[in-house]
């Protein structure tokens, strides 16, 4: 299975781009994975969001093929335990999915077109963490997910 993540803006912090690089590292073992960073919308009037999250849907949706299954990150959507979201995962592997995309939107958040599009919606966490820091934790926690599969000791 292929594991693709699509974001919505440039890391800019090197300690957050040292950890992505690294887990980004140790998945290559496990799974093809790729990260796509897409430049967001410029937003100068608030009464213009809509408009903008939908351009930025129209951007990701172009890096989405019909047959692949997509997971957005949202505030209002399922959470899981590390356990919970590798057994998903490895649901979606024993069905034959081929591509697995999550989907990072700004800082403003996703259109309805992507949230519509979504084959499940995920939060993190009711916690609210700085949008960059999604990335990383979301890296680890496929990483995670490969582990905890294959029973190896990462996952305590």
């Amino acid at each position: 299975m292929k594991i693709k993540i699509i974001a919505l803006g440039k890391i800019k912090e090197k300690f957050l781009k040292e950890g992505i690089e690294e887990f980004t590292k140790r998945l290559t073992p496990y799974t093809s994975f790729e990260i796509t960073e897409l430049q967001p919308v410029e937003i100068h009037d608030e009464n213009l969001t809509e408009r903008a999250l939908d351009e930025e849907a129209d951007k990701i949706l172009a890096h989405i093929k019909p047959q692949s299954y997509v997971i957005t990150m949202e505030i209002n959507g399922r959470q899981f335990s590390s356990e919970e979201f590798s057994s998903k995962l490895e649901e979606l592997i024993n069905n034959g999915t081929g591509e697995v995309i999550f989907v990072i939107g700004s800082s403003y958040g996703l259109s309805k077109k992507i949230s519509n599009r979504a084959d499940l919606k995920m939060s993190m966490s009711k916690m609210t963490f700085l949008h960059q820091f999604a990335r990383l934790i979301l890296v680890e926690q496929i990483y995670r997910v490969f582990k905890i599969m294959r029973n190896e000791t990462y996952h305590k």
